[in-house]
């Protein structure tokens, strides 16, 4: 296998991203982090990617996890593209640092803006705003895959430095380590049909179904899946998202998130 590519999605903008890239890639397959995060990762390809979600302004903290289960081994070329809907930030250059405390090195990083999807704060933005970043992240998924073939080394993207300094530095260093626990602002409200769909689509298993309602686990990653992929829109967050729009990658579908 030429390469492997490592995934996590929340909303399913990462599984696209990296369908994408595999099919122009060609010799490539595509695996789920939260899949492997109970066994050993064990990849024979040559060129290892990371597609990942920007939260907090960072990494998430599955992926800085599964960053740490990835051993030195023969040479490989390893990649990372972020995904982002407001600012990637210092994302890949955390990944970078992340990789070289590991005796790796991330060889090249891309930022691939995609609809946001952070509905305590706003709702999903209209299908055609949706429509023009799928036709861009496209065009850039063929420029990425050309710099993964020839296995160029490539300076990681990035926002301005003050950007990375107090968004992906101070607050990301300061609040990232609370995102699990922050799962105490889920509820679902009388709209609820205990059809269980929430519990099948959080990665990291962190729903159960008690007495027919979701009960969240304190082991969050705050990537909105139960919120998103519930069919009744029942699951909230706070005050505010009820009655605002939600977002799901229009080609990806629920059951590819199990």
């Amino acid at each position: 296998m030429g390469t492997t590519i490592f995934y996590f999605t929340g909303t399913g903008n990462c599984l696209k991203v990296a369908r994408d890239l595999a099919i122009e890639l060609g010799d490539a397959e595509i695996v789920s982090i939260a899949k492997t995060m109970n066994k050993e990762i064990d990849s024979l390809a040559e060129r290892i990617g990371i597609v990942y979600p920007v939260y907090m302004f960072g990494m998430p903290l599955i992926v800085k996890e599964f960053i740490n289960k990835l051993r030195p081994g023969k040479e490989r070329y390893i990649f990372a593209i972020a995904t982002y809907g407001g600012t990637a930030g210092d994302a890949l250059g955390q990944t970078a640092r992340q990789l070289r405390s590991q005796g790796l090195k991330l060889s090249s990083g891309f930022c691939v803006k995609m609809p946001g999807n952070y509905t305590p704060l706003y709702g999903a933005i209209a299908a055609e705003k949706q429509n023009e970043m799928f036709e861009e992240e496209r065009r850039k998924i063929k420029i990425i895959a050309g710099t993964i073939k020839e296995k160029r080394q490539q300076k990681v993207e990035s926002s301005s430095f003050l950007i990375n300094l107090l968004f992906s530095g101070v607050l990301y260093n300061l609040f990232s380590s609370k995102i699990p626990v922050m799962d105490k602002d889920f509820w679902a409200d009388e709209k609820c049909t205990s059809c269980g769909i929430c519990a099948k689509v959080c990665p990291v298993n962190n729903i159960e179904i008690t007495n027919g309602r979701p009960v969240w686990l304190h082991k969050c990653e705050q990537c909105l899946a139960c919120l998103h992929w519930c069919p009744v829109e029942a699951i909230q967050y706070g005050k505010k998202t009820s009655g605002r729009r939600r977002y799901r990658h229009p080609e990806v579908k629920v059951e590819d998130m199990f």
